[in-house]
């Protein structure tokens, strides 16, 4: 009788656990901060909805083609719902339709791109985080001042928006952007600039980069000058905040990654179970000053384990 019971109550869990939602998280990579932190919202919505679900990464964004791969191997698993972080969208959508054909809702999470079939996008308005940082970085400068922006891969939609908005805030402000430059190389990787930036032009007064790993490397060149400039990142990752809590910054802009994966797997059940879904739904941007970097730090620690 006790192995009987012990039998039924394993079928029954086994069952249980069958019927649960079945949702895959493809990333662009795990290697960076800001994907961990991605996926640790994801799990964390798993546990709190009862999800299957799990998470799936290259161990680079580059070549591509490795994200292209893992698409065409997770259709095959029939998930009940599909979220992805497109490495590049025009390539991504031949994949994309072969969910569509299988009636699997496809939600976008981090990079938006036109396609008419997803379920939804859940991320950053990334015109308006560039506007917020331009404006952030004005409220320290006066109009004449110099600025250099540091911007990412030219075909990347989503540094395209932020240099965009913060160009069009600095410009209303009446600060002159000095030079605009990319902070990576042909293979992705980021590439420093901030040193031929200083010596050629010696007279701005700050800068912006598209996110925390190329305003980091600004930062460091900068400190290795001997000089302090106001350098304005996106992604708010440990290191970055850091040099917020210490000071040795006075403050920047952050993307919600955590709440971007969290809420991309609740769309994402909302979507099996039939029920509306917004199209477009915004994770929000935080401003990250002194006041606020310990708490924040204090949440990648207990929530993410990155501190």
């Amino acid at each position: 009788m006790i192995l009987l019971v012990a039998f039924i109550s394993f079928i029954v869990r086994f069952l249980k656990e069958d019927d649960r939602p079945k949702v895959v998280v493809v990333l662009k990579t795990l290697d960076k901060e800001y994907w961990r932190i991605f996926k640790a919202g994801t799990e964390k919505a798993f546990h709190d909805f009862d999800i299957d679900g799990k998470v799936v990464a290259p161990d680079s964004a580059y070549p591509i083609t490795k994200q292209l791969n893992m698409l065409k191997a997770v259709v095959k698993e029939n998930p009940d719902a599909l979220i992805v972080t497109p490495s590049n969208p025009s390539l991504t959508i031949p994949v994309l339709e072969e969910f569509k054909q299988k009636h699997i809702p496809v939600l976008l999470a981090d990079t938006d791109f036109k396609w008419t079939d997803k379920t939804a996008y859940i991320g950053t308005d990334n015109l308006e985080l560039g506007k917020t940082a331009g404006a952030l970085l004005g409220s320290m400068l006066q109009p004449g001042d110099q600025v250099a922006l540091i911007g990412g891969i030219s075909d990347e939609p989503v540094f395209n928006d932020r240099i965009k908005g913060a160009k069009q805030t600095l410009e209303d402000a009446g600060i002159e952007i000095a030079t605009e430059q990319s902070g990576y190389d042909d293979t992705g990787h980021v590439k420093s600039v901030m040193e031929n930036i200083l010596q050629t032009y010696p007279d701005i007064k700050g800068v912006i980069a598209v996110n925390d790993l190329i305003a980091l490397d600004a930062l460091k060149t900068i400190e290795k000058q001997g000089t302090k400039l106001p350098v304005i990142g996106a992604d708010g990752i440990t290191e970055m905040v850091k040099y917020i809590e210490k000071g040795d910054l006075d403050a920047t802009v952050a993307q919600n990654p955590y709440d971007m994966g969290y809420l991309s797997v609740k769309q994402a059940l909302k979507a099996i179970k039939g029920d509306s879904v917004e199209k477009r739904i915004d994770s929000g941007i935080d401003l990250i000053t002194q006041d606020n970097a310990k708490d924040k730090l204090d949440f990648l620690a207990n929530a993410v384990n990155l501190r």
